[in-house]
């Protein structure tokens, strides 16, 4: 289960372009298209006359023309035109409030009335002309909280990422955890080691030496309702590592938007933000590259932990110290859930 009166990361803005584009969303099936005004509209993918998925049919004049019979949809839901018939009678049918923002499309999935704006993140690094960013998209088989648990504990990186962020000292040195409202946050700071194979590409990105100690930081910031943004770096060593000078490290900060498809798929919004060299589009491209195989590695992990959990449902999991910023993560899901939940009304049965 997840939240619905939220904001989630539906696609980017570059993915809707003059065709319709269909994606399930919390388990909606939903049609994205632009409207006369060049504005998002985001509609059930259900055409009032005979069903027909809206995503099939085609956007013409900022209408939604059904595939299927020429059946005209409003950004609003309701029915605008068809060849030969009288359809402005048609009952609307359910529309979404979206916010384009940050080159994201973001969707409330739930009761449209507590739709809030001030509630969608506030990511200032993607207003500043001082960052850079690049990312992508990748379609996973998992139930969304698995992903959350992978985030918000950076100790795989030592076995599933080995050969590009991976090291030893991941293990050996203790992650501290803290609840701060409805956000978990997690770090680990190392001190005194050598940088691993992604960290030295973005030292000599950076136009700084790769062959020196350095102090490596990881602060994982989990809010809901599936958001997990995670500061990372290095700086040379005795630098004064995580509040170093920018001269003397690479910093930036990964940016992870988990959108749950249905209860067992989501849709994994990925990218970097960095602060040093924005202008250089070849250097974004590197950090975009390797970042994506980097996040490739951990797709196989959690499909195939999703199969096993579902062919073993009942087992208990074990839980350690290191998987204490998952499981308040989950905490927090679960109270948001519950507060929704208490306040749905219930339908009154047929008399």
């Amino acid at each position: 289960m997840f939240p619905k009166n939220a904001w989630y990361v539906a696609c980017t803005s570059d993915e809707i372009s003059d065709k319709p584009l269909g994606r399930k969303v919390c388990n909606e099936s939903i049609v994205f298209y632009r409207g006369a005004d060049g504005r998002v509209a985001a509609l059930e993918d259900f055409c009032p006359h005979r069903g027909a998925p809206l995503s099939l049919g085609r956007v013409v004049d900022g209408k939604l023309v059904c595939g299927y019979h020429g059946l005209e949809m409003g950004c609003d839901g309701k029915t605008v035109a068809m060849p030969g018939q009288r359809v402005r009678g048609f009952p609307p049918i359910r529309s979404f409030p979206l916010i384009e923002r940050y080159g994201f499309v973001w969707i409330w999935p739930g009761d449209a009335e507590q739709a809030d704006a001030a509630k969608l993140p506030h990511l200032a690094w993607a207003e500043s002309s001082e960052w850079a960013y690049g990312g992508g998209l990748y379609h996973i088989q998992c139930d969304y909280r698995l992903m959350i648990d992978n985030l918000m504990d950076l100790t795989h990186e030592t076995y599933v990422h080995a050969s590009s962020i991976g090291q030893k000292e991941i293990d050996e040195t203790p992650v501290a955890t803290r609840v701060e409202g409805d956000e978990v946050i997690t770090s680990r700071m190392m001190e005194n080691i050598s940088a691993p194979p992604f960290w030295r590409m973005a030292l000599r990105g950076n136009g700084l030496a790769d062959d020196v100690p350095v102090d490596r930081w990881q602060i994982c910031r989990f809010t809901p309702p599936s958001h997990v943004l995670i500061e990372v770096g290095v700086a040379h060593a005795g630098k004064g590592g995580y509040s170093a000078d920018a001269a003397h490290k690479a910093s930036s900060i990964v940016v992870d938007f988990i959108t749950p498809e249905t209860d067992t798929s989501i849709w994994y919004f990925w990218g970097m933000a960095r602060n040093f060299r924005p202008e250089d589009k070849a250097l974004t491209e590197s950090i975009r590259e390797g970042q994506g195989q980097i996040f490739s590695e951990d797709l196989q992990m959690l499909e195939q932990q999703q199969r096993n959990l579902l062919a073993h449902p009942a087992r208990a999991l074990l839980k350690l110290n290191i998987d204490a910023g998952g499981v308040q993560s989950r905490r927090v899901i679960e109270r948001l859930i519950a507060q929704e939940q208490a306040t749905t009304p219930v339908a009154s049965a047929a008399a």
